[in-house]
Order: C-alpha cells, then sequence, then structure tokens
C-alpha cells in the first residue's frame, strides 16, 4: 500500500486550521445587543432587562471573594486573643517558612539555602512599630518578596501583632513572670 505524500498531509493540515480559524471568528462575531439597544424579545422593546426579583448579584457584598472580587464585605475587626489567633495562623501560612515558627530566621526555606532573614529578637527589629512591621508584610524589604497582594490589611495588622508577641515572648523580664511561668522555666534549665 502506498503511503499518503507529504504534500498532501500539509494540505489537510492547512485546511484543518483555516477552519479554525473561521470558527474562532464566529465565536467573537456572534450576535448580541449593545447597551441601550431595542428588542423584540421582550414586552418594553428594551434588551436591557432589570434582574429577577431575589436575585443576589454575585458581584457585590460577602460574595464577591467567590466571584469577581471587585468588592468584599468588610469582617469585624478582632481583638485580644482573636487577633493573635488570626495572627498565628496567618503567620504560620506566609512568614514561618522563612523566618522560623520562632521568628529566629531559620524556617524550612532558609536552612534550604535562600538567605535567612533576621531574628525578631534583634534590637532594630525589636524597635520597630507594628504599623512598620505591617507595612514590610505589604510591600516586602530587601529579598523578602511583597505579599500585599496576597494578605489583606486586617491579616498584615494581625501578623504584626503576633510577631510582637513573638518579640515579647522572648524578651520578657523574669520580674514579670508568674509563679506558674517560673516553675516550668526552673524546670526546662534541669
Amino acid at each position: 500500500m502506498r503511503r499518503p505524500s507529504r504534500w498532501l498531509l500539509l494540505a489537510c493540515a492547512l485546511g484543518a486550521t483555516a477552519g479554525c480559524e473561521r470558527a474562532m471568528h464566529d465565536m467573537y462575531a456572534q450576535p448580541k445587543y449593545k447597551p441601550g439597544a431595542a428588542s423584540p424579545l421582550f414586552p418594553d422593546g428594551a434588551a436591557a432587562q432589570a434582574p429577577p426579583a431575589g436575585t443576589v448579584p454575585l458581584a457585590q457584598g460577602e460574595w464577591a471573594g467567590a466571584s469577581s472580587g471587585r468588592r468584599k464585605a468588610v469582617a469585624a475587626p478582632l481583638s485580644g486573643m482573636a487577633l493573635l489567633r488570626r495572627g498565628r495562623e496567618r503567620y504560620d501560612i506566609y512568614c514561618a517558612p522563612c523566618h522560623g515558627l520562632d521568628g529566629q530566621g531559620d524556617g524550612l526555606v532558609a536552612q534550604r539555602g535562600f538567605p535567612a532573614p533576621p531574628s525578631y529578637t534583634e534590637p532594630r527589629l525589636l524597635a520597630l512599630s507594628q504599623a512598620r512591621i505591617a507595612e514590610v508584610i505589604r510591600d516586602g524589604y530587601g529579598v523578602m518578596y511583597p505579599y500585599g497582594d496576597r494578605v489583606d490589611a486586617r491579616d498584615r495588622r494581625a501578623i504584626a501583632a503576633y510577631v510582637r508577641a513573638l518579640q515579647l515572648s522572648q524578651h520578657a523580664p523574669v520580674s514579670r513572670l508568674g509563679p506558674d511561668d517560673l516553675a516550668h522555666l526552673a524546670g526546662s534549665v534541669r
């Protein structure tokens, strides 16, 4: 049996490609109504119709994050332990890979050769305000990538509060510790 020539295969491929091109243009050039256009399909003669009663727009309100994301519901501010819990949760996701769980700059990414970030217990970082910590999370600093597009302002503030708690937990004066803490500290020194 004789094999088809290369020219025949090329001609078939070109024909198939031309068909795809036409189908693509048909998709873009389909009939549609422009804003303000008339339509014989509706009793009022207008193409644009009001949404049916009870319709929930998905580009507004609490559902916006699941659709276009143009508008999001504003969550109530967190305070106290809820703020720290949220900060720890977000810290563990976004910060711990480089900074480590205790903020010493020895996270898994740093252990694998990426430049190690400074410890949160360095004096210059202890002097930072929580607002500045949140700015660094948003904008990045040095080799730290900016997280402003991944971590919203509320979560940046929660992470900053948690970082401050990490700093204070490692620099608390012994005179401020309670009896239970002192007993635990004495037991860990042995």
